[in-house]
């Protein structure tokens, strides 16, 4: 019997052996096995420590691949929390700054103080809801919502800003629109439109009223503006004229005394003459006039009348 034996180089050896066909079935099978095992022992040794390199530099490769990914998304993050960072610094000072308009409007507006509080949160309520899945979470979506809230902020200041400019406008009107007695002290002896006049005895328009007082006693602007005459003027005595723009002046005359000059700004309730009887006047008294857009007007309308 002939059997072809590798060796463990791989080189083939024939043997002739005299065996009996079952002895020599059995040595082939034996024969083969060995053969296999050798040869695949070679092949190992000779190309196996190719395979787990390539691997290896592939893993590498996609591990360095990975790595540049994650500082990528590390950069951008960072990034994106250095702007979130400032966006909610510029939110947190809106705030701020709304808080103290608010405060002001509310002092402006002499609101009840427990109607707007600016120092506490507002109160807020509402069932449990679950949240939407998918809608918060994202970083993008937060910077998104952050734009949002600023852009109601921007519309709120204005609407504040504007609504500050109507109730200043209103308070400058209320400071400047005549209101008020001109006088601290005495009595109304005299009113506006037709009367008798006193010194003639014949009926005669009286384009103001007269407040009948003491010597001295103080004569008080009725509205904020500027002194536009302090001086004599024929029939007034010495005379006070205060322009308050709006198409009004004030007109307080007969005085003993003018404690304003021309160009002077006054405020409501200064002081700006001394009660007399200068001009055509009968006794102590104050002729107190009104004038809108170049005609006088009843300063009842104007006056709180308390006598």
């Amino acid at each position: 019997m002939n059997l072809i034996v590798l060796d463990r180089h791989g080189a083939a050896r024939s043997l002739r052996l005299p065996l009996p066909p079952a002895a020599a079935a059995a040595a082939v099978i034996v024969t083969l096995t060995v053969g296999g095992i050798v040869l695949g022992f070679s092949y190992a040794r000779s190309n196996g420590s190719q395979l787990p390199e390539d691997q290896i530099d592939m893993l590498q490769s996609n591990l360095t691949a990975q790595q540049a990914e994650l500082q990528r998304i590390r950069e951008t993050a960072g990034e994106q929390l250095d702007a979130l960072a400032l966006r909610l610094g510029t939110l947190n000072a809106d705030v701020i700054r709304l808080n103290a308009l608010g405060r002001r409007l509310t002092s402006i507006a002499k609101l009840d103080d427990g109607e707007f509080d600016f120092d506490s949160p507002p109160a807020l309520g509402g069932p449990e809801e679950p949240a939407v899945s998918g809608s918060y979470g994202q970083l993008p979506d937060l910077l998104a919502d952050l734009d949002g809230l600023a852009a109601q902020l921007d519309n709120q200041e204005q609407q504040l800003a504007a609504l500050e400019g109507m109730m200043l406008n209103r308070k400058l009107y209320d400071r400047v629109h005549p209101s008020g007695k001109p006088v601290k002290s005495g009595y109304i002896s005299s009113f506006f439109g037709k009367r008798t006049d006193p010194f003639t005895g014949k009926p005669a328009n009286h384009r103001g009223i007269d407040f009948s007082g003491r010597t001295g006693a103080e004569v008080i602007a009725v509205a904020a503006g500027v002194v536009s005459w302090s001086a004599d003027r024929y029939g007034y005595g010495n005379m006070v004229e205060i322009n308050h723009g709006n198409g009004y002046f004030t007109r307080y005359a007969h005085n003993s005394e003018n404690l304003v000059a021309v160009g002077d700004q006054v405020q409501p309730g200064q002081n700006i003459a001394r009660m007399g009887s200068t001009g055509r006047a009968t006794g102590p008294n104050l002729h107190f006039e009104v004038w809108r857009n170049g005609r006088a007007v009843d300063p009842r309308k104007y006056i709180s009348q308390t006598d």
